[in-house]
């Protein structure tokens, strides 16, 4: 038995989810809807509070699927009722971060600027303080998109290993390499 898709999923108060034709799973609440199709195969059930993945067959790819699936939408439960949040850190003399509505504009020692628009479901905020590194803070209630967003910024200045600038998520520990010895 999957460990994950075992386990139900526990709805908030001011969450409502409808299980649809094809089984079509969507969640509603207070930061938005959200919805996913599951596979055919899968059963999904809904009782008063909360939401149970049952997989019909011991078959790999059912039991493949069972955890995958109840992840999902925990995933989606969640992010329509808390949000998700990512926040990542620039690293490196004169890198600087700046929003002005959709668009976010990144300097990061490249010849020009680098603009990115914000997919509508993202919410982009750049926070830079005195003496500390620019922070861009993204939120949204959809994990994925969030996640891939995140990356994707990330990409654009990938964190080196001998001085550590780049673009990192705020906690992240970079691993430091030591750089030549100077010979006498």
């Amino acid at each position: 038995m999957s460990r994950i898709g075992k386990l139900p999923i526990t709805l908030p108060n001011n969450t409502q989810v409808t299980i649809g034709d094809n089984n079509v799973v969507t969640v509603k609440g207070p930061k938005g809807e959200l919805s996913t199709t599951i596979d055919k195969d899968m059963i999904v059930k809904q009782d008063e509070s909360a939401i149970i993945v049952e997989r019909p067959t011991e078959q790999k790819r059912h039991r493949a699927m069972h955890g995958l699936y109840r992840s999902l939408i925990n995933n989606m439960v969640v992010g329509v009722s808390e949000g998700y949040k990512e926040q990542l850190e620039l690293v490196g003399v004169g890198y600087k971060a700046s929003v002005q509505g959709k668009v976010l504009e990144l300097a990061l020692g490249y010849s020009h600027n680098i603009y990115m628009s914000m997919p509508d479901e993202v919410t982009a905020t750049a926070v830079t303080e005195k003496g500390k590194n620019p922070i861009v803070t993204l939120e949204s209630n959809d994990k994925q998109l969030i996640g891939q967003v995140a990356a994707k910024i990330r990409s654009l200045r990938k964190v080196e290993p001998y001085k550590g600038k780049g673009i990192r998520f705020v906690g992240e520990v970079v691993r430091r390499k030591a750089g030549k010895t100077a010979s006498k």
